[in-house]
């Protein structure tokens, strides 16, 4: 448990959020703002991403996403999924300096150099090389208001 003000809360309960700019070492380390550490716990979970990124999510809510795999129907596209999704996936902890050491093939799969980008994306992290994250922020630039208006109906 950890005490927030006078309440009283357990690692998991914080929504990820907000926009951190750090650089990956030779030997594939990155450091992960204090914040972030405190809420992805002592142990957690790094795995390929969708767009190009990685994910990682804390040990609570990868238990989530594993039960939501395990109720999907036994086809093609499941199997090559999850094949995709949970090869890659690595339980990692934080140095003493707060660093995730990240595996060679994730490094490889997310084009991680040096300028690396670290998103909170509410229950999950997202890591992206600075190329494909302002790339991705370029060309998505004008649609995400259409976006917001199709997804919340005008309600945001």
């Amino acid at each position: 448990m950890v005490r927030s003000g006078s309440l009283c809360q357990k690692v998991g309960d914080y929504m990820l959020m907000g926009e951190y700019h750090h650089t990956i070492d030779e030997k594939g380390r990155l450091t992960i703002p204090s914040k972030i550490r405190y809420e992805l716990g002592d142990a957690f979970i790094v795995t390929r991403g969708l767009d190009g990124c990685l994910f990682v999510y804390s040990n609570d809510e990868w238990k989530n996403v594993i039960d939501k795999y395990k109720k999907l129907p036994n086809t093609k596209d499941a199997r090559n999924f999850m094949r995709f999704f949970l090869s890659g996936a690595t339980e990692s902890t934080f140095d003493k300096q707060g660093r995730v050491n990240i595996s060679s093939p994730l490094i490889k799969y997310a084009e991680l150099k040096k300028d690396c980008i670290v998103i909170g994306v509410n229950d999950h992290l997202e890591i992206w090389a600075k190329e494909n994250w302002e790339k991705f922020m370029n060309e998505n630039e004008d649609n995400f208001s259409d976006i917001a208006d199709h997804l919340f109906e005008s309600n945001l």
